[in-house]
């Protein structure tokens, strides 16, 4: 090869090299997108609601009748065992009668004596009647029911003819149940009314989670719905598990001002107490995750990769560096991620937030957002 060919193929080979390199430089560049992976993981839908605890059985003590209670010794937190006395009363303490109220006083007396005189008769005859029933009974003439039934009556007419207690012996009320004092509505000592509420009592290891949920969630919550119990205050999650779901709603007006239709939703503790015994009470604000729908290996990615197509869904997947647009079948959200029915299949590449710039078949340098 002469010089003067030489010259010229070292001349094409330099203009095609920069003819390429101009064209290189005029070519679209790559849009940059972040990415993610679809992939099978476990998934579940939840209701969140903020609800309080309560007691699930809590014992109010209240004056049967009217009278003079003393001073309760019981604090609030204290353990009390089932039948331990809590409250003495007294009877009442006489008030300063005028004439008129001194006339109402001896009727009252006199009344008295008269329906003591029509008790006593009554048990004569009650005692008598259980005693014949008795006899009966014992010769196979009456049944055990009858019997049962004249023992009571006869019971029953010896109390009335007996007056209740003494003057100045008082009576005792107990706890009605092994649990720990939640309130105390009386303090001091004084006069007290029938159906006055004294003391309060509750087991704060049988706790149930109350929360008003909206009605439009409260309709996919039935009993046995799981809950996660969270934001409690202790180092991890508790458990329940959905009693009730309320077949009356409420309207509630929201922080917005706006108006709500409300559903409230019972559920008790299944963790065992020993995780918060002694930290969690009645009345203790926690975040109730009630859980709708779970599936342990769901097809799934972030919402965010999914935009509208007419009536449907899709997404941008990456193959070969360009962006190809697919239609999707999407089934439960679960907040920042959604489950895929059918289009896409586990290892797939999708574009996350995809922009305005990005087109079906154009290129794309994706860095994972993961």
């Amino acid at each position: 090869m002469d010089r003067t060919l030489r010259r010229r193929v070292v001349l094409i080979a330099s203009a095609a090299l920069v003819l390429a390199a101009v064209v290189w430089a005029f070519l679209p560049k790559p849009v940059p997108v972040s990415t993610a992976v679809v992939r099978r993981a476990p998934l579940e839908q939840v209701v969140e609601q903020e609800g309080k605890t309560e007691v699930v059985n809590r014992y109010a003590i209240s004056a049967p009748v009217p009278a003079f209670v003393q001073r309760i010794a019981v604090q609030v937190g204290d353990d009390v065992a089932r039948g331990q006395p809590v409250v003495r009363l007294e009877p009442p303490r006489s008030p300063i009668l005028d004439p008129r109220a001194r006339r109402e006083a001896a009727a009252r007396v006199d009344a008295a004596r008269a329906a003591l005189t029509q008790a006593g008769a009554g048990a004569v005859t009650a005692t008598a009647d259980r005693q014949r029933t008795e006899r009966l009974a014992a010769g196979g003439s009456a049944t055990r029911q009858a019997l049962e039934q004249a023992r009571s009556a006869a019971e029953a007419a010896l109390q009335r003819a007996a007056g209740g207690a003494a003057p100045g012996q008082g009576q005792l009320l107990v706890a009605p149940a092994a649990g720990r004092v939640l309130a105390v509505r009386r303090r001091s000592e004084g006069q007290v009314n029938p159906g006055d509420t004294l003391v309060v009592v509750g087991n704060t290891n049988h706790l149930e989670v109350r929360a008003d949920v909206l009605s439009d969630d409260a309709v996919r919550i039935r009993p046995g719905t799981p809950v996660i119990v969270d934001q409690w205050g202790g180092d991890q999650p508790l458990r329940a598990v959905v009693r009730k779901v309320e077949p009356q709603g409420f309207t509630a007006v929201s922080s917005l001002g706006v108006e709500e239709q409300r559903v409230p939703v019972v559920a008790d503790l299944t963790s065992p107490p020993a995780l918060w015994d002694g930290r969690l009470g009645a009345g203790f604000r926690v975040l109730a995750r009630f859980v709708v729908w779970s599936s342990p290996a769901a097809l799934q990615l972030p919402t965010s990769a999914l935009f509208r197509v007419g009536a449907g869904w899709a997404v941008f997947a990456v193959e070969g560096g360009r962006a190809v647009r697919k239609t999707v079948t999407i089934g439960h959200q679960a907040g920042l991620t959604t489950e895929i029915l059918t289009g896409l299949k586990a290892s797939d590449t999708v574009i996350v937030h995809p922009g305005n710039e990005v087109e079906d078949g154009k290129r794309v340098a994706g860095t994972s957002d993961e």
